[in-house]
């Protein structure tokens, strides 16, 4: 983590220094509550992602707000959670290796902790770990639902590994994980749609099978910032995991977005600073592949029609002009809306958090990103 700060308690937008990761803060906040507005009088859980945020302060925003706890994808991310103060995390993916489930067995005797498993294997490593540290965890069975990732084919197979669990002491068969991860950026909300019904299907058949062998099941966990009412809807998830829906983004921004599917704000930005102008036609800002990721395209300027963000190089972004836009001057701040919230927040120490708008706001957080890094 740097030692410079990008800004000070009560600055303007327009004195932080720059590339910045900045959170508008009234945005953020009406959408941890269109969340739970979307979802009210359903008896559903929230677990929101932490690999979205990475950081503790917002993790426990969150669960202030209702969520159970968080979801992470490694358990370095676990750990920096837990440091922080959140006192249930699932990490929501398989860990193979005995110095990592070690740390995870440790982290257990700390925390209420659950992992993912897809393998018989990994099950016997983690029981391994668990009854060398004197621990006991949550595990869930991680079925495929359609996104050709991780996870257990639906049905037998899952159930397998369910009694492997529950025959393991140490572990506690917690349910099953059901992230239908390829919907999410699906565009149509008919072909999401279709895509979590086909995933719901491949759970109600492992869930009866659990059931008729004895096995109780108590969550289905699952879901994401583009599906999530469709889960909801469903009638077999107990828990969601949206992540993106508290930052959005450039890609969430091109999903048709109607009901059930409740629209979130964009809340997240870089912001930049035009270093060059060198021809009529274009500007050069500070901020390029180190400050904003493009693995699913280019940023986006925001508020700035006719502005077209072309090329990214390692220190360098490209602005251009359309239809007779009038590009910003040398010197003056852009806000960019990133492509993917995720990497992107994963380049930077910290948040600026502001308050009362972008515009007219001052600073009024800085919050760390202190799981940025957290690899394995």
């Amino acid at each position: 983590m740097t030692a410079i700060l990008p800004a000070r308690h009560g600055q303007p937008l327009a004195e932080v220094d720059t590339p910045a990761l900045v959170v508008d803060l009234d945005a953020f906040e009406r959408n941890i509550a269109r969340l739970n507005e979307s979802l009210a009088g359903r008896s559903i859980r929230v677990r929101t992602h932490a690999k979205t945020h990475k950081c503790p302060e917002i993790a426990l925003r969150q669960v202030a707000a209702g969520a159970v706890g968080v979801c992470c994808q490694k358990v370095s991310e676990a750990e920096a959670m837990v440091e922080g103060g959140v006192k249930d995390v699932l990490v929501s993916n398989e860990v193979v290796g005995a110095q990592k489930l070690g740390r995870l067995a440790r982290l257990a005797k700390r925390a209420k902790l659950g992992i993912c498993v897809d393998h018989a294997a990994q099950v016997e490593a983690l029981g391994v770990a668990v009854k060398f540290e004197g621990a006991e965890i949550d595990v869930y069975v991680e079925i495929d639902v359609g996104a050709r990732r991780c996870g257990v084919q639906p049905g037998a197979p899952a159930v397998a590994l369910a009694r492997q669990i529950a025959a393991t002491p140490g572990l506690r068969f917690a349910g099953l994980q059901a992230y239908q991860g390829s919907a999410q950026h699906v565009r149509t909300m008919v072909e999401r749609k279709a895509k979590i019904d086909a995933a719901a299907e491949g759970v109600r058949t492992t869930r009866a099978l659990l059931s008729a062998e004895g096995i109780a099941c108590p969550i289905v966990t699952g879901a994401g910032s583009g599906s999530f009412m469709f889960e909801a809807a469903s009638g077999v998830y107990d828990e969601l995991q949206p992540g993106s829906y508290i930052f959005m983004d450039a890609d969430y921004a091109r999903n048709e977005w109607a009901p059930p599917m409740p629209r979130f704000e964009h809340s997240l930005f870089v912001l930049a600073t035009v270093m060059s102008r060198p021809t009529l036609e274009r500007a050069v800002v500070d901020a390029g592949l180190k400050a904003s990721s493009i693995d699913s395209g280019l940023p986006t300027l925001w508020q700035r029609p006719g502005l077209e963000f072309t090329k990214a190089s390692d220190e360098h972004g490209v602005i251009e002009a359309k239809g007779g836009a009038a590009l910003p001057a040398l010197g003056e701040k852009v806000l960019l809306v990133p492509g993917h919230c995720d990497p992107t927040v994963n380049l930077y120490d910290w948040y600026v958090c502001m308050r009362g708008g972008l515009a007219g706001g001052k600073v009024e957080a800085l919050w760390p990103i202190t799981a940025r890094g957290a690899l394995a």
